[in-house]
């Protein structure tokens, strides 16, 4: 007699496939599953994303009709609104940092310029050190910029400092601010009444949450986080917006990580680093 054989745990089915049966493999995954799977991005395709991206959203946004009358009365009424939550400083905070011209200065400038560099900086720092979670982090930048073209179709809204009988003190005409489409010279190639949703605060908030959740020195994160608060009192001292357009922002933030989230089926800080690394954790299960 042979020697009997203990089956272990380890070993393989007792019962082999039938005969001329072959082992079955899972199937290949879908379309979507491969659309959906975090991939390393290519520097060219995103440099030419993003500079279209930008470019279609400028002209959205200034192809909007820019109804002045709407839009002033609008203003009244997000105005009178504060007014009844007590929520209406933006006046007195114009006024009050307006007087202080070695601080409001840079304030027109941070509003004329940081708004793109430290976004564009952030899209660079995604890219390089976390591949596998840019492109969910991309998409939730996109979304909140496009539900933002619906506010300013169906909502326009004049910024405090054009309101007529607002008192509002208009600081970047008044310093002389150079390189704004806000104000002043370059005023006419940007549309005036897209003040709700406030797009600085949307992306500042993305910029700052993005920072704070993926960065490891603590440093790091608090300046991410002190970033959009700074930003909100610019836009207010500057009479660029009013509170509720910064609520108007956060509430476009929120659908932008729905939108990721829905997308890549987790939100973007909670996927792997690497995306190969990613793909290696799909083999293993």
């Amino acid at each position: 007699m042979g020697e009997a054989h203990v089956r272990t745990v380890d070993d393989p089915p007792a019962s082999p496939p039938p005969h001329g049966a072959t082992a079955e493999r899972p199937p290949p995954p879908g379309r979507m599953t491969r659309l959906r799977a975090p991939r390393a991005p290519r520097l060219w395709f995103e440099i030419l994303l993003i500079a279209l991206s930008y470019w279609t959203y400028s002209v959205i946004r200034n192809a909007v009709p820019e109804r002045e009358a709407q839009a002033l009365r609008n203003a009244d009424w997000i105005w009178r609104a504060e007014h009844a939550l007590g929520i209406a400083v933006e006046h007195t905070v114009n006024h009050a940092v307006n007087a202080v011209t070695w601080l409001i200065v840079p304030m027109n400038y941070y509003y004329a310029t940081l708004h793109f560099v430290v976004t564009i900086g952030v899209l660079v720092w995604l890219y390089r050190w976390h591949p596998g979670r840019y492109a969910a982090a991309r998409l939730a930048l996109f979304a909140t910029t496009g539900v933002a073209l619906v506010g300013y179709y169906f909502y326009p809204l004049a910024p405090p400092r054009l309101m007529a009988d607002g008192g509002f003190v208009d600081t970047l005409v008044r310093h002389n601010t150079w390189g704004s489409m806000a104000s002043g010279n370059l005023a006419s190639m940007s549309n005036q009444y897209a003040a709700m949703p406030s797009m600085h605060i949307g992306w500042s908030l993305w910029c700052g949450l993005t920072v704070a959740l993926l960065a490891r020195p603590l440093w790091v994160k608090t300046v991410a986080l002190l970033y959009p608060f700074f930003t909100l009192l610019v836009i207010i001292s500057t009479a660029n917006h009013f509170w509720l357009d910064a609520c108007g922002g956060a509430l476009c933030l929120l659908f932008g990580f729905a939108v990721a989230c829905l997308w890549y089926g987790t939100l973007p800080h909670h996927l792997a680093r690497d995306a190969a690394g990613h793909k290696r954790e799909l083999v293993r299960v």
